[in-house]
């Protein structure tokens, strides 16, 4: 029987609201600190498919939310295309050969790399609560070729940016690999168990417009086209973060299931300005789970209250803070459990 956010993401809106955080699964906790201590690197902990498992349960046993989203990330699909992917202390990840040098055919394609991904899932769904969501993720392809383009994340994306208006040719063809790929390796994480997932475009709001509707929109929306012929039914939740205004044009263009808010929109201007009756998710400014206290329950009742009339799932505006405290964690749970429609 589906729980209250895969419901919710089917578009019932009910008098709860469920909530799951992004990167609910963490630094935070200090569970996952002493896994990583035990295991070693992120790379590792991700393809450890028992820990990775582990890691995505924990803050369900720890906290009950609603939904638990996969222990991985976004790069393992360059990684799966060819591109070497190292985890750097102090410095994140760096892929190499940087498609700002290389051809993408000159990468060998390394598909095996996601199978023990979708081992996680199978794990996750078999361990969890049937009441509990399991949630799939990849990155939208424009926030990926970021990475592949530049080897590395970067404050602007000016690389990649100049890149696309140089040569768009080139560019396409590395936005319509990671398409394809996408497509395959969400399938594969829905065919081991997951029951919706979510597409993130963390790097969304670098762009112009006409680029946003080029490489977001577009992409987007034929990696969500193509999900729905394979696997109607199953939700996609689009997440494009720091898109402003432009969220609205990205809800109903890309054709997402729920459409991820964050920290920087009004939710009473999104409530009015998204589809009727479109799933929501956010967008409480992570900040404010760190900094606690009344405002943090004051905050959680406005965007909780500014959703009211449509489907929402309670989320923060991005990933939870390695610093937040466990105790603001179960503050922010007790508020929303609380609130009623």
């Amino acid at each position: 029987m589906p729980g209250l956010l895969l419901n919710t993401l089917l578009g019932e809106n009910t008098n709860k609201r469920p909530i799951w955080l992004m990167r609910q699964a963490g630094r935070y906790l200090p569970e996952y600190r002493a896994l990583r201590a035990e295991k070693g690197g992120f790379l590792a902990l991700v393809y450890d498919t028992d820990a990775a498992a582990e890691i995505t349960l924990q803050p369900i046993r720890r906290f009950g939310f609603d939904g638990a989203i996969l222990f991985s990330d976004i790069l393992i699909v360059p990684y799966a295309m060819g591109q070497d992917l190292q985890f750097l202390a102090g410095e994140g990840p760096k892929l190499s050969p940087r498609l700002v040098d290389h051809a993408l055919e000159a990468l060998v394609p390394v598909p095996e790399r996601l199978s023990p991904i979708y081992e996680t899932v199978r794990k996750v769904r078999a361990a969890l609560p049937v009441d509990k969501t399991m949630l799939g993720f990849a990155g939208s392809p424009w926030t990926v070729a970021t990475y592949m383009v530049a080897g590395e994340g970067s404050r602007d994306q000016h690389e990649t940016r100049a890149m696309a208006y140089r040569d768009p040719a080139a560019f396409q063809a590395i936005i319509d690999g990671v398409i394809s790929v996408t497509v395959d390796y969400l399938s594969g994480q829905i065919e081991a168990g997951a029951e919706a997932v979510q597409l993130f475009d963390s790097w969304a709001g670098s762009l112009a417009p006409a680029q946003f509707e080029k490489w977001v929109v577009a992409p987007n929306a034929a990696i969500v086209s193509a999900m729905k012929a394979r696997h109607p039914g199953v939700p996609v939740i689009g997440f494009p973060k720091g898109s402003g205004e432009k969220l609205a044009a990205y809800a109903r263009e890309t054709g997402v299931d729920a459409v991820g808010v964050d920290e920087t929109v009004d939710p009473l201007w999104a409530a009015q300005a998204l589809p009727e009756g479109l799933p929501v998710q956010g967008n409480l400014d992570p900040l404010l789970l760190l900094s606690g206290g009344e405002e943090l329950d004051r905050q959680a009742r406005h965007v909780l209250d500014a959703f009211a009339g449509r489907p929402h799932v309670f989320n923060l505006g991005h990933g939870i803070g390695q610093h937040t405290p466990i105790a603001n964690v179960e503050r922010l749970l007790a508020a929303v459990r609380a609130w009623e429609r």
